[in-house]
């Protein structure tokens, strides 16, 4: 092959394809994995031989008591035990339609592209969820609509503004995509293919005992499940269902309340035939762990009925 002729295509390449070289390696096992950032409202991704970890950033001083999160932080594993840390490949002025706050998020892999679900504050009042889109999980993620997939005048079942939050997206085995979402009601709505438009109407599930907000969903051979946050301080419980439309049955309490945080949001995940629930809690910050969270990583059981068995928060973490 002559090697020169290829130059001008190779260096073109070159300087599109993102820098993954400045990744930070995290040699950390134990609870929480992350101690040089507050880390909250974890997203865990599998792709290929690695787990991709999304993360708000809690940046507010330890002399206030407030949510301060502007940008969206990543993480990788090759075994859920040592972690790369890279640079933030998202940030909320990436939405020029947003004017602030980095909440909760999920990705989700389809046809080689990813696809990014955001919650943030509207410039027109009330929280909005948006979508980025990347060709690579690490990024460069841009704004893919360049206006809300979902604004607060388009939920009514409570009269907050601050309902349209914590999106979770989830594709079935037939390729249908679903996005779930809410806070003090549980929204969910088909998405077409592109991954960037609903395919029918907005739905508001019933039958959620104390839902507050994180709604997860997974599969399991023949089960669906949707965890979510009960109460406040919160807990995590969940529900059980065989049909994605429900009915979903209540199973209970399946994560206790997060030690010094009065939130908890969760994602749960498989990998390499092994699960697990992710969540965040305030152990490294004595003074408003609430605002200054940390995302930790526990083993999770199933029971041969389906069913979760309650999630034991460790200090040891993975091992």
């Amino acid at each position: 092959m002559d090697f020169l002729k290829y130059q001008p295509a190779l260096l073109i390449l070159a300087i599109l394809a993102p820098d993954f070289s400045n990744a930070q390696v995290i040699k950390k096992e134990g609870n929480p994995i992350v101690t040089d950032k507050f880390t909250a409202d974890p997203a865990a991704m599998v792709y290929k031989d690695s787990v991709y970890l999304y993360a708000g950033h809690d940046e507010a001083p330890d002399s206030k008591n407030y949510y301060e999160m502007k940008e969206w932080l990543v993480y990788s594993s090759a075994d859920m035990r040592s972690w790369k840390a890279h640079p933030s490949p998202l940030n909320v002025k990436a939405f020029q339609w947003a004017k602030g706050d980095a909440w909760a998020s999920q990705v989700i892999a389809l046809k080689g592209r990813f696809y990014w679900y955001v919650a943030v504050e509207h410039q027109n009042g009330g929280k909005a969820i948006g979508i980025a889109v990347a060709d690579h999980p690490l990024g460069p993620f841009k704004d893919a609509i360049g206006k809300a997939l979902v604004s607060n005048e388009m939920t009514t079942s409570t009269k907050i503004t601050w309902d349209d939050i914590d999106p979770s997206v989830f594709i079935d085995d037939d390729g249908q995509a679903y996005l779930f979402w809410g806070n003090t009601a549980c929204y969910y709505a088909k998405l077409k293919e592109n991954m960037l438009e609903f395919d029918g109407e907005i739905n508001t599930i019933q039958g959620l005992p104390k839902f507050t907000e994180a709604p997860w969903i997974h599969k399991r051979k023949d089960w669906y499940y949707l965890s979510y946050a009960v109460e406040f301080p919160e807990k995590i419980a969940y529900s059980m269902s065989k049909n994605i439309n429900g009915p979903w049955v209540y199973k209970g309490i399946l994560n206790e309340i997060a030690g010094n945080s009065n939130t908890n949001h969760q994602s749960i995940i498989q990998f390499k035939g092994k699960d697990y629930f992710i969540y965040h809690n305030g152990a490294i910050n004595p003074n408003g762990g609430s605002y200054r969270r940390s995302v930790c990583i526990d083993r999770l059981y199933y029971n041969k009925d389906g069913s979760m068995k309650k999630i034991i928060m460790t200090t040891e973490g993975i091992k």
